[in-house]
Formats: C-alpha cells, sequence, structure tokens
C-alpha cells in the first residue's frame, strides 16, 4: 500500500464514508496521524469490526479504516495544524519524505529525543552515533499536554535542533523529525519499528543510555528548592515557608473566543493553549464543540440553551483564573447578553480578553469540512448561526482578527500582545 501524505485525499476513496464511526481521542488522533505519516499502525482498542469512518471530537471525518486488503487507514481530509515549533512542516515530516531526503547509500541511525538529555548523554553522542553516515533526531508529539513539571513537545524540538547544530561541522548530517507519539503508548508500538520506517538501521533512545548518578540527580531536581528552605530556616519556619509559598498563585486569565463555525476561532484557541502551555502556564482549552459533548450534552440550539452553555463554559473558565490558571475558550458565542455575563464572571476572578474571529462567513463556508453550512441552507438545520439564526458581532471586543487574513501563528502572537497589555506589569497572567 502506498503512503499517504498527510492533508492528502487518496483518489480511491469511495464517494460515500462508511456509516459506522469511531471518535478518536488525542491519543487515538496521534495513533491515526503517525499511521498517515508512514509509522506503524496500532488500532485503537474498541475499534469496530469492518469500514469505520474515524472522526476527531468535533465529528470530522478524518480517514477510514478497516477496508478490506488496507493494512492502515486512508486519510479523508487534512488534519488541522497549530503553531509552534512541533508544526513545522520542515520537522513534520512522512517517512518517506525523511527517507527520499537521506544521503543515498549510507546508514542512518536514530536518536530518540524523549526527554532533555543531560550532558554526560549529549557528550556519549558521538559513541552512539558510531559510523553511521547521518543522523534524525526524533522527537515524540503528543496532542495531550505533558505533565506538570514535563518538558513537552516544543521545547524538545529546541533542544533537538540545538543537537543537530552540534553535527554541522563533522562529516555526518543530522536533522529533526518530529513523530506523532500518544501520552500514553499501546502496546505494541515500538520506537524501533518506527525509526525503521524512516530509514533508520538503527534506533536508540536517548534516556537509555543515562548513568545512574545523573539518573537519581534528575529524579532529586524536585526536592532542590525544599531542601534549600530545609536548610536555611529551622524545622517549624521552614515548614511555615513551604506552606506558604504553596499557597502563592499568579494571577489567572479566561480567553474568550468568539466566531462563526469555521472562522478558525478553535484552531487559534488550541495553538495559543498550547504556546502557553508550553512555557509552564497552567493552561486549560474548552473548545465548544467539546464542552457540548460533555458539560452541556442535552442542551438544544435555542437562544436559551446557546446562553446556558455559554455561561457554563464561562464559570468553569472564571473557576480555572480563579486558581491562577489560564483558560481558554472557543465557543461561537453568537448572543452578546451571554458573552457579558461570561465577562462579568471572568473579571471577578482575573484577566478577561474576548477575542473577536471576524472571517467573512463567505470564507467560513468555503472552510466547512462538515458541509454544515450546506445543510442549513437546505433546511435540514435549524437555529445555525450565521444562517438560520443571528450572529451578533460583539462591539465590545479587546482583540479582532481575521483568519482569512493572518496566520494562526500571527492570530496566536496577537493574542498574547494583548494578553499582555490586559494583564499590566508584573501582576499580569504572562510575566
Amino acid at each position: 500500500m502506498t503512503e499517504p501524505t498527510p492533508g492528502t485525499v487518496p483518489s480511491d476513496l469511495p464517494s460515500d464514508l462508511p456509516a459506522a464511526t469511531h471518535v478518536l481521542s488525542p491519543d487515538e488522533l496521534d495513533l491515526l496521524e503517525l499511521a498517515l505519516a508512514g509509522g506503524p499502525w496500532v488500532p485503537p482498542a474498541g475499534l469496530p469490526a469492518g469500514p469505520v469512518t474515524l472522526t476527531d471530537a468535533e465529528n470530522t471525518p478524518l480517514a477510514v479504516a478497516g477496508v478490506p486488503g488496507d493494512a492502515a487507514p486512508r486519510a479523508v481530509r487534512p488534519f488541522a495544524r497549530a503553531a509552534g515549533p512541533h508544526w513545522d512542516p520542515a520537522v513534520r515530516r512522512t517517512a518517506r519524505e525523511v527517507r527520499d531526503g537521506a544521503p543515498a547509500g549510507r546508514a542512518a541511525v536514530a536518536l530518540v529525543v524523549a526527554e532533555p538529555p543531560t550532558r554526560s548523554e549529549v557528550d556519549a553522542l558521538p559513541g552512539l552515533v558510531g559510523d553511521a553516515g547521518s543522523v534524525l533526531l526524533l522527537v515524540p508529539a503528543a496532542r495531550r499536554s505533558p505533565a506538570a513539571g514535563q518538558v513537552g513537545a516544543p521545547g524538545l524540538v529546541r533542544i533537538a535542533q540545538d543537537l543537530a547544530d552540534r553535527f554541522e561541522d563533522g562529516p555526518r548530517r543530522a536533522s529533526v523529525v518530529v513523530v506523532p507519539w500518544p501520552a500514553d503508548a499501546p502496546d505494541g508500538l515500538r520506537w524501533t519499528d518506527v525509526g525503521a520506517r524512516y530509514g533508520a538501521t538503527r534506533t536508540e533512545l536517548l534516556v537509555a543510555h543515562r548513568s545512574p548518578g545523573d539518573r537519581g540527580a534528575v529524579e532529586k531536581l524536585g526536592t532542590v528548592w525544599s531542601g534549600a528552605v530545609a536548610a536555611l530556616y529551622p524545622e517549624v519556619p521552614a515548614a511555615e515557608v513551604a506552606r506558604a509559598a504553596g499557597t502563592a498563585r499568579p494571577r489567572g486569565a479566561v480567553v474568550f473566543f468568539t466566531g462563526l463555525s469555521g472562522s478558525g476561532k478553535s484552531t487559534v484557541a488550541r495553538a495559543l493553549a498550547a504556546e502557553l502551555d508550553d512555557e509552564g502556564l497552567h493552561t486549560t482549552l474548552l473548545d465548544g464543540d467539546e464542552v457540548r459533548h460533555h458539560l452541556s450534552k442535552g442542551l438544544g440550539f435555542d437562544k436559551a440553551s446557546r446562553e446556558l452553555n455559554v455561561e457554563r463554559i464561562g464559570y468553569v473558565a472564571s473557576l480555572v483564573s480563579s486558581h491562577g490558571g489560564v483558560a481558554v475558550a472557543a465557543p461561537i458565542a453568537p448572543f452578546a447578553s451571554g458573552r457579558a455575563r461570561v465577562r462579568e464572571l471572568a473579571e471577578a476572578a482575573g484577566t478577561f480578553l474576548l477575542v473577536h474571529v471576524s472571517t467573512p462567513l463567505e470564507v467560513c463556508e468555503a472552510r466547512d469540512r462538515k458541509g454544515l453550512y450546506a445543510k442549513a441552507r437546505r433546511g435540514e438545520i435549524p437555529e445555525f448561526t450565521g444562517i438560520s439564526s443571528p450572529y451578533e458581532a460583539p462591539t465590545d471586543a479587546d482583540l479582532v482578527v481575521d483568519t482569512s487574513r493572518v496566520s494562526v501563528e500571527d492570530a496566536v502572537a496577537r493574542v498574547r500582545a494583548a494578553l499582555d497589555a490586559a494583564g499590566g506589569d508584573r501582576s499580569g497572567p504572562l510575566r
């Protein structure tokens, strides 16, 4: 079977998608993207037998799996890409692209950069590489945020790029390759198999070569501060200093995106949340469709139900902010009264930023991956915002962005700048 390029639609797909569907979790999305990039395919647990349409949490079809004769899924629509170094097309390449770009006739070794390497691991690189002609620095990238205190995919990419620079003056060529990798890797998914798909004759995990001394030192890093406090203060004052430090909270924030379906608000919101999370800010993403599925299940789409859904999002976001976190919400929120209620809740808890994603209706319709606008115009979906239900464009937005005119990266940068300005000086959420 040929390997599809991520984002392409194979010409031999059936015209009608299978009726059976499976909504993919973030980890399963990583598995699917890995398979579509030419990596091994590990079917999610509980996947129905026979042909099935694989969708994301917004019910957008992404691939078809289980077609007789196909060992791996076939792409239906492109994956949505976000911002950050781990989404750069230069490093997020398919297995075929990596193999085709490798020096002919020269063996390649893959080094998996799953954790920041210590000095001893960096010093050991020449020995690990041996006589290989080229080096692939494979960086695992999961959609789920890393555990608190762990370096995520953006940081690992920056580390891998620094390692690649160390090979510039030598006889070998080194390149960084981001590999979709679920936070909870299932049984049967092995780095040796992945490395082989990307053209490596040998695959090594850098962390597996960490010395016992370094391993112990890394494990103790989390206690360095508490150890210093214990050495400086007597027992009772030390306990009080530690307790006070544990209760200190930064000022929280709510970034509330509003806009039509297909405006790009969810894409920008995800990219912003990932960037903030990578910088150590505790960030919670409240996406409109996912919130409806979990928090507002059973609500309709009449005005009262929509207002209640938006208020629930605002309430949860304000709770996140009140505890020093950053909440990023991206519902349609079509009515001014509902957005005003969210502002009231959020400003009582911390900084609030209302971002109007003002992408024109015709652009949103042209982007429509689910065919919802077409159904709404045929009268098949009642109360559809922008068609059969009004969208009240905000007059009090703190920032307006049009994703038909600016890139995701530029939109995120503008939101960051506005959030910094809204937070003031040292009391701000990003200071």
